[in-house]
């Protein structure tokens, strides 16, 4: 910013001033912060971002991300928390502890890492909540062990087992894909194995449901204005400068301030298959 004033003002602006001027956004997002929040969420996806920060030196840290799809057919950040260390379950379920004191009663589904015990903190907290791997990270975990001129081939054979009609479909589909990949890369069948309890609890549902679980356009584009944030900055000096990009980032996306926008062009069809599948969760 002040490379900005001096190319564009000619004016002379220290980092000081401008980070004075920046913490009047910080009462703001405490408020958003600590907001109440929606009763229940048909949909919740958590997922961490790579954030450096200098802490006596710089580091890599995770700062925590939720996003509900409300039964308004909206996307709503429902907040942002910088980690203590490496992506772990344990602050997981601090941050799932804190959504439900602020309101959240219920999650039908939960879409998730394959991060291990997430799933134990997630229906600790809502003990009826659906836990599913997300579909994106589990493809991106698989193309870390495969050489990157094969990536389009394997999404490519990977697709018709996460859109299989049933979850003897899934396997079989599996299988065929496992015969061509997993001999030259068996680390592949591994991964997919130890997901496979978390990857296929939407293969039960109906066609909508499953729409929405894997529109993941809104969250990559998230991601993705976080990551080119963040970037842009290099590193931050500390959490609370680096959680006032991302908050600053949540807001621009929504001239509310309150981080909604629409999640899916057709919300009725899917709200109804909602309402019908958790009967009695979905007011």
């Amino acid at each position: 910013m002040a490379a900005h004033f001096d190319d564009v003002y000619g004016a002379s602006v220290s980092k000081e001033t401008i980070s004075k001027i920046t913490d009047k956004v910080i009462e703001e997002m405490t408020l958003w912060q600590n907001r109440p929040l929606d009763r229940v969420y048909p949909v919740v996806f958590i997922d961490a971002i790579v954030v450096k920060v200098r802490d006596g030196q710089v580091r890599n840290k995770p700062f925590y991300v939720a996003i509900g799809v409300t039964t308004a057919g909206e996307r709503d950040i429902l907040g942002i928390w910088a980690g203590d260390g490496g992506e772990g379950a344990k602050f997981w379920l601090g941050v799932l502890t804190e959504l439900k004191n602020r309101g959240v009663e219920d999650v039908c589904i939960v879409v998730c890492d394959g991060l291990k015990g997430l799933p134990e903190s997630i229906t600790t907290t809502w003990e009826f909540a659906v836990v599913q791997t997300c579909i994106i990270h589990l493809i991106r975990n698989t193309f870390k062990f495969a050489s990157r001129k094969y990536w389009d081939q394997i999404a490519r054979d990977l697709r018709p087992v996460y859109t299989a009609p049933t979850e003897a479909a899934a396997r079989a589909r599996f299988e065929e894909f496992a015969e061509k990949w997993c001999t030259m890369y068996p680390a592949i069948r591994r991964l997919w194995e130890n997901a496979w309890s978390e990857f296929i609890p939407f293969l039960d549902y109906d066609v909508e449901i499953r729409r929405i679980i894997c529109n993941t356009n809104a969250i990559e584009s998230l991601n993705a204005r976080y990551r080119r944030a963040v970037r842009a900055r290099g590193h931050f000096p500390n959490d609370a400068a680096a959680l006032k990009c991302l908050y600053l980032v949540t807001r621009s996306l929504d001239p509310t301030g309150r981080g909604r926008a629409r999640w899916v062009t057709r919300w009725k069809p899917a709200l109804n298959a909602f309402a019908i599948t958790f009967e009695g969760r979905i007011n």
